[in-house]
């Protein structure tokens, strides 16, 4: 059984539990990190701390395209960070990420002759992403391994929780207190428990909020 697999790390939360997800349950683990000029593109620097803190393989690829493809809140200093409202998409979402993310990382996969890969998107914290369902990881799996002609496995650890669940799942890899103080999930770029005020920080923190009040009512 291939026991290799590639970690799409973007040195925030979802990612970073991701990353200990795959180091419990594979034998070898590289990550992957792009490099979109991102707004919050310290993320870069998290992940590579992290990374390099862990002893896990790690490569950058350069996505810079995709900024001059996808005006949004995150590739543009400009663009307000919004929610959807009306079925609109919030002002977050870049077009094509996941798409293209997860085809580079299966390109790298092969290379590195690794046959999973795994990924931080959640269905039922999604924001609205459309690149963050589960059908869609189900179609794209199916496209990767027969453009590849390679038998991939695309694995979402945190499909069908929400962020109290992944805070949890931390605090079992006994890391909560390694993933608050430094993964970087804020849009505005700022480590641990962020603005505390864009939508991402708000989520990270309502889930920590919920899953610390859950456990305290255990004690």
């Amino acid at each position: 059984m291939n026991k290799k697999a590639v970690v799409v790390f973007s040195g925030g939360q979802d990612s970073t539990t991701c990353l200990f997800w795959a180091l419990k349950n594979f034998d070898e683990v590289i990550a992957v990190t792009f490099n979109y000029n991102q707004r919050h593109k310290l993320e870069i620097e998290c992940a590579k701390n992290i990374a390099k803190e862990l002893n896990v393989e790690h490569h950058v690829l350069d996505m810079e395209l995709l900024n001059q493809l996808a005006p949004n809140a995150l590739t543009r200093n400009d663009i307000e960070i919004t929610k959807g409202e009306d079925g609109e998409l919030p002002s977050t979402f870049v077009e094509g990420r996941n798409l293209l993310f997860l085809s580079f990382a299966g390109v790298l996969a092969k290379v590195k002759g690794a046959k999973h890969i795994i990924t931080g998107v959640c269905e039922t914290d999604f924001s609205g992403y459309p690149d963050c369902r589960d059908v869609f990881i189900k179609s794209l799996n199916v496209t990767l391994n027969l453009a590849m002609n390679y038998d991939f496995v695309i694995h979402t650890p945190l499909m069908w929780i929400d962020k109290a669940e992944t805070w949890k799942m931390a605090d079992e890899f006994g890391k909560l207190d390694f993933i608050r103080k430094k993964t970087l999930t804020c849009y505005n770029g700022i480590i641990g428990d962020g603005c505390g005020e864009c939508p991402s920080c708000i989520l990270r923190k309502n889930g920590l909020n919920k899953y610390l009040k859950s456990k305290d009512a255990f004690k």
